[in-house]
């Protein structure tokens, strides 16, 4: 087998594991209005209502710390950080909502898929919904199930990923 047949087969066993870990959607004040996991493997040992407040918090920091030390004009602000074993991906409104999703290292950048989750699933249906109260957490049937088809939909989502 060639040096390049072997990286080929390396890399396309990497794309077949990429996958979504879960998702955090806040409002503009850190209440965290819905949470969704996929393939999550590890767990916060806290209470969700702790978790969401530590990674509101962390989101704060980091966004504080990168419009006050970039030595560049951040037009687009931040956007996304990674660890040595997921990546998280931030898309933020003009109305201060925030999409954060954490997946593999492999993903690339998906600031289209958080845009695309604001706009056309929470704003189509739970802000233009008369029934769901804004600034609490998602109750909608609705948003949950296609949020969830949308997400299994995406190209780096894997199920056999584990």
């Amino acid at each position: 087998m060639t040096s390049l047949a072997r990286e080929t087969m390396l890399v396309d066993a990497h794309i077949t594991t990429m996958t979504v870990h879960n998702l955090y959607l806040f409002d503009r004040n850190g209440v965290c209005l819905h949470y969704s996991e996929w393939h999550r493997k590890k767990q916060a040992g806290i209470p969700k209502e702790e978790e969401y407040k530590l990674m509101y918090g962390m989101l704060f920091s980091i966004r504080s710390f990168v419009s006050k030390m970039s030595p560049l004009d951040m037009k687009d602000g931040f956007l996304a950080f990674q660890t040595s074993r997921y990546k998280l991906h931030y898309y933020e409104t003009p109305t201060g909502i925030k999409v954060v999703m954490n997946t593999d290292l492999g993903v690339g950048p998906i600031r289209d898929v958080l845009h695309h989750i604001y706009s056309a699933l929470y704003v189509e249906l739970v802000v233009k919904n008369p029934l769901c109260p804004l600034g609490q957490t998602v109750q909608s049937e609705l948003f949950r199930s296609r949020l969830d088809s949308y997400v299994r939909s995406l190209p780096f989502f894997s199920a056999r990923a584990g």
